[in-house]
């Protein structure tokens, strides 16, 4: 039997992919949704706009002060990626339940494959941020730490060809005060998770999605926290989906209230690296494989969103000016940006506890860091 459904599976999947293509040579096909009115799939129950003033904190395993999901719901957010290898078959499973997902990028990863970037976004999907090359915020001095989260922003804007969410998530989970502040004064919102996959701990997608569906059992809703770069995520996301729908868990759909805006000293350094890339690749053409994906115009017609904002209880590390309105100090997108930012005193050293947890020693290699 279980052969069986792993058959039918990839026969369901190759059937998504020979579609895709044809979507290619026929864009109107692309836009029927008729598809995801089969009751069979996920779908997305409902859509959450994110007000990212003042950086929201968002999480229950380490923010307690917003909570937006009601009992049986779930948000699906990926990190770590993209990459072809894997990110592919992520896609595809989600597109055949017609349901969406938040991405949060690294910016190293995005450059190196930007087509795949824009293939996220075009299937409807949130694109967020992951720092530049994933290092351990908790490690880092004030400059390098501001330097991993801008140069982030601006490689993944780079690679997508419009602004990106403001929603970012710490590496590791390790979010020191320090770091925490700066985003806030930024305007983005930081997310934390609920339930996580553990899928670096194994390539068995089985396992994976044991894990998930274990937390759920006890937590019964929350943010779900997958890599879009791991080999079980691939194997198992299209049947933890099934599963899903199966036990009638409703998928959230995050999206943001406004924009990210970049930094241009940031915004220069990406923009060479991408057009590097663009050199290599003119170069060596086997070099990029990935497919140009029409690009979705107009919203869609699926539930309308209901904004989430910062409560009043996440108390700001700065004080607005009289007659003002609570907000922010406002940044400017110019090179002396990153020096007025090192500049602050934030209002408290204090750190918070660091959620290390481990990675594949491959992936350390990747990212060229050490924690």
């Amino acid at each position: 039997m279980n052969g069986s459904i792993a058959i039918l599976r990839r026969v369901r999947l190759a059937v998504f992919a020979a579609s895709a293509l044809s979507a290619l040579a026929h864009p109107a096909a692309a836009q029927d949704k008729s598809a995801c009115n089969d009751a069979s799939v996920l779908g997305v129950q409902r859509v959450v706009e994110i007000d990212a003033k003042g950086g929201p904190l968002l999480g229950n395993l380490q923010y307690k002060e917003i909570d937006f999901l009601e009992p049986g719901e779930v948000v699906l957010t990926f990190d770590d990626g993209p990459s072809r290898q894997t990110t592919e078959a992520v896609l595809a499973a989600l597109a055949e339940h017609c349901t969406k997902a938040t991405f949060f990028m690294v910016g190293r990863m995005a450059l190196a494959e930007p087509d795949m970037v824009r293939k996220i976004d075009a299937l409807g999907h949130t694109v967020g941020s992951h720092t530049w090359s994933h290092a351990n915020q908790g490690s880092l001095s004030a400059a390098n730490a501001e330097r991993e989260i801008e140069l982030g922003v601006s490689a993944i804007t780079a690679a997508l060809g419009k602004p990106i969410a403001p929603f970012f998530r710490f590496p590791y989970l390790s979010d020191p005060r320090r770091s925490i502040n700066y985003l806030e004064g930024r305007d983005i919102g930081v997310f934390s998770i609920d339930v996580d996959s553990y899928d670096f701990r194994t390539r068995n997608g089985a396992v994976m999605k044991q894990n998930v569906l274990s937390q759920l059992q006890k937590k019964g809703k929350g943010i779900i926290l997958f890599h879009d770069i791991q080999r079980s995520t691939a194997a198992g996301i299209a049947d933890l989906l099934d599963e899903l729908k199966r036990r009638k868990f409703k998928v959230v759909h995050m999206i943001p209230k406004a924009p990210l805006a970049t930094v241009a000293a940031y915004d220069a350094i990406a923009q060479k690296d991408l057009a590097r890339r663009k050199v290599q690749t003119a170069n060596n053409p086997l070099a990029s494989r990935s497919m140009t994906w029409p690009v979705e115009t107009g919203a869609g017609s699926g539930p309308a969103p209901v904004t989430v904002a910062r409560p009043p209880s996440q108390q700001l590390p700065w004080k607005p000016a009289a007659g003002t309105a609570a907000a922010p100090p406002a940044r400017n997108a110019d090179a002396a940006a990153p020096q007025a930012a090192r500049n602050a005193t934030p209002a408290s050293r204090a750190e918070r506890p660091a959620w290390k947890r481990e990675e594949l020693p491959w992936q350390e290699q990747m990212w060229n860091h050490y924690r």
